[in-house]
């Protein structure tokens, strides 16, 4: 049993049942329909509420105990969404295949980090997006959430190199508020990315 199962064994929602609000401000804006992919989803709250947008939804993660309170937040929302056991390090990254594909939150040492923003790149249809909230590097001293070591934290230069050649919709570095459950909490630093595929 990894830790992520661990974590999430207990009955309550570690990271709340409420979407994210940049994902939810930003599907909103762009109305974006088709299939979704996401990734390092944990419980769910992230691919529930775009099912219920009217999305089919694919959600990936590590961890069993993560995937079945995703099915069972799914069914208590009347929407389905299809779950995958996938550890990333071994991902199979069909090509041009989502419309959509969130990574929030999703944090990994930098090899896989590099090869997972790749395996994003490589997987979104053209015309697709790739949306993501992650915690940066200047992180750690706010003390609301995330990892508390630097290398799984992401500088803004790995999305922009990685995408250089996307049309970048939104980029941003700086503090935002979030409030997620027990673990997100309070004033944080943040990169915020949404690319488009060309």
């Amino acid at each position: 049993m990894n830790h992520w199962d661990e974590r999430f064994m207990e009955d309550s929602y570690v990271y709340g049942t409420e979407p994210n609000i940049f994902l939810k401000e930003t599907h909103k804006k762009l109305n974006i329909t088709g299939n979704a992919l996401t990734i390092a989803e944990g419980e769910g709250r992230n691919a529930v509420y775009l099912a219920q947008s009217g999305m089919d939804v694919t959600a990936w993660d590590y961890s069993k105990e993560g995937l079945i309170k995703t099915e069972k937040l799914a069914k208590d929302n009347g929407v389905s969404v299809h779950t995958e056991l996938v550890d990333l390090n071994e991902a199979n990254w069909e090509k041009n295949k989502w419309d959509e594909l969130v990574c929030i939150f999703g944090h990994f040492p930098e090899e896989l980090r590099d090869k997972t923003l790749n395996g994003v790149k490589d997987a979104v249809k053209p015309g697709g997006y790739f949306v993501s909230e992650v915690y940066s590097t200047f992180q750690i001293p706010y003390k609301s959430g995330g990892p508390q070591d630097l290398e799984l934290l992401y500088r803004p230069e790995e999305f922009l190199r990685t995408f250089s050649d996307w049309r970048i919709v939104h980029f941003f570095m700086g503090e935002v508020e979030r409030q997620e459950g027990e673990l997100h909490n309070g004033l944080s630093h943040v990169i915020q990315f949404v690319g488009k595929k060309r």
